[in-house]
C-alpha cells in the first residue's frame, strides 16, 4: 500500500470555491478500483489550506488515478484558484 499526502493552499477569497473542487475530486477517487481511501481536511486555523490523505493498493493504482479525466478536470479548475502549487508527498507505512 502507498500512502500520498497532498498539501494544497488557496488563494485568498478561493478558499471555498477550491473546496468544492476538492470535495468532487474525493468523491470521484474514492470510486476507483485502486483507492483504499481518500480523506480531504481543511485546516481549522488558517482555512486556505487543504489537505489530501490517500490510500492506495500501489504505485500503479496511484499512477493510474493521476491518468483520470477528473483528476485533470480539477487540475484545470483548481489552476487559478491555488495560491502555490500543491506540495505532494508519498509515504509507506514504516509500523503498525
Amino acid at each position: 500500500m502507498i500512502r500520498i499526502m497532498a498539501r494544497i493552499t488557496a488563494r485568498s477569497g478561493c478558499e471555498d470555491a477550491l473546496e468544492q473542487v476538492l470535495r468532487e475530486l474525493a468523491l470521484a477517487s474514492r470510486q476507483e478500483s485502486g483507492c483504499l481511501g481518500y480523506e480531504l481536511f481543511r485546516n481549522v486555523d488558517d482555512p486556505h489550506e487543504f489537505v489530501t490523505v490517500e490510500r492506495w493498493i500501489d504505485q500503479a493504482a496511484a499512477d493510474a488515478h493521476m491518468a483520470t479525466p477528473h483528476v485533470a478536470a480539477a487540475i484545470e479548475r483548481a489552476g487559478e484558484l491555488l495560491a502555490d502549487a500543491p506540495r505532494i508527498h508519498r509515504f509507506r507505512l514504516v509500523e503498525g
